[in-house]
């Protein structure tokens, strides 16, 4: 294996297995060893689960599963037949995540461990709301962008204005043109670069009123103009911890998103609607993996627009999917990464007319505050 294979140090032998493709294989895949202890994953089965090997491991693999679970059997048909076995349409709950569809293989090895590879069938999103797979590649991508785009991104650009001091009059505008796709093209770097940053937000008490004070302010004034703006606040929400510059720049998309939405009817009644209100008894998991925690603070951005197009309503989190024409689609991915980062989770509803976007973060306490 690789360095970069999630190994334990149980001495699996794992000759049988071509490391590059266990390690950069796009499906997800473990190894689960002859006491059903998970002893190796790749990165692929991390993202999906969104959890490091260290805690998968945590115990038997077998123990996580609900006795009837189909991975079960799929593994002792492995041991029992000694041959790869598939699966199609098994229904997965594991490690506290929903339940998802995937087609399963498994394939005993030489030591008696087996090979379990999952090809997940429509994508499976986390409890956050967002594709893990899909974030965790294009973390990569922008660390890629940014080291290896950024520098001769700034040479194109300082050639071309040296260009255009010296054109004559006829080329100003090429040089012009070079210069505002050079700066088009690093924005988008910027953008993605943002997904490279693996630091966790702060965790200051924010007061989540504070911050759509702000959004909504600087939304009034540029891209809601026009728009009835409206908000529904539960004065008596606590504060939540978290990077206040981060919180408005999630809110900050969403409402952008929903005025220009809002703008798309073209008859001059578009609406946007910010609630807040607690929620007794929301928990969700963890970023890290860890226990349930609770998340009753609910903001509620909402309008009237068109809705979001039905075929893009289960990857709408995902990197590059986007309904503007011009759009990079990295807006709602980085939302969803930032909420995720903070502890809570974003889900949407939309139908013509009305959608609906949810966010639901936790509650501050006393540790919950940045040294």
């Amino acid at each position: 294996m690789t360095s970069r294979s999630r190994v334990t140090n149980k001495g699996l032998d794992l000759t049988a297995l071509k490391s590059a493709a266990f390690d950069l294989s796009p499906e997800p895949a473990m190894v689960i060893d002859r006491d059903g202890a998970l002893v190796a994953a790749n990165e692929a089965a991390e993202a999906l689960f969104g959890q490091g090997l260290g805690l998968l491991a945590r115990g038997r693999f077998r123990a996580a599963l609900p006795p009837d679970s189909p991975l079960v059997s799929l593994l002792n048909r492995a041991h029992e037949e000694g041959v790869a076995v598939r699966e199609r349409g098994v229904e997965i709950s594991l490690f506290g995540l929903p339940t998802f569809e995937a087609d399963g293989a498994a394939a005993p090895l030489s030591d008696g461990s087996v090979l379990l590879t999952l090809h997940v069938r429509g994508g499976a999103f986390s409890e956050f709301g967002g594709d893990a797979a899909g974030l965790r590649s294009i973390m990569g991508l922008g660390r890629m962008l940014a080291h290896e785009i950024k520098n001769p991104l700034a040479g194109i650009r300082g050639a071309a204005q040296l260009l255009k001091a010296g054109a004559q009059a006829e080329d100003v505008p090429l040089a012009q043109l070079i210069m505002d796709e050079t700066d088009r093209v690093k924005r988008l770097v910027d953008r993605m670069e943002v997904f490279a940053d693996d630091a966790p937000p702060a965790r200051d008490p924010v007061n989540i009123h504070e911050v759509l004070d702000r959004v909504r302010a600087l939304a009034a004034n540029g891209v809601a103009d026009g728009l009835s703006l409206r908000e529904q606040y539960d004065p008596s929400l606590p504060p939540t911890p978290g990077d206040e510059d981060q919180l408005i720049q999630i809110f900050l998309n969403l409402v952008k998103n929903a005025a220009e939405a809002a703008h798309a009817r073209g008859d001059g009644r578009g609406e946007v609607l910010i609630t807040t209100a607690y929620r007794h008894g929301v928990r969700v998991r963890s970023s890290e993996g860890g226990p349930m925690r609770s998340a009753p603070l609910e903001i509620r951005v909402q309008d009237n627009g068109p809705g979001v197009p039905a075929h893009l309503r289960e990857s709408l989190f995902q990197p590059f999917v986007t309904t503007k024409q011009n759009g990079a689609g990295l807006g709602l991915a980085l939302v969803s990464k930032l909420v995720v980062g903070h502890g809570g989770l974003i889900d949407f509803e939309s139908e013509p007319g009305r959608t609906v976007f949810r966010v639901l973060l936790p509650i501050a306490s006393e540790k919950d505050v940045s040294a």
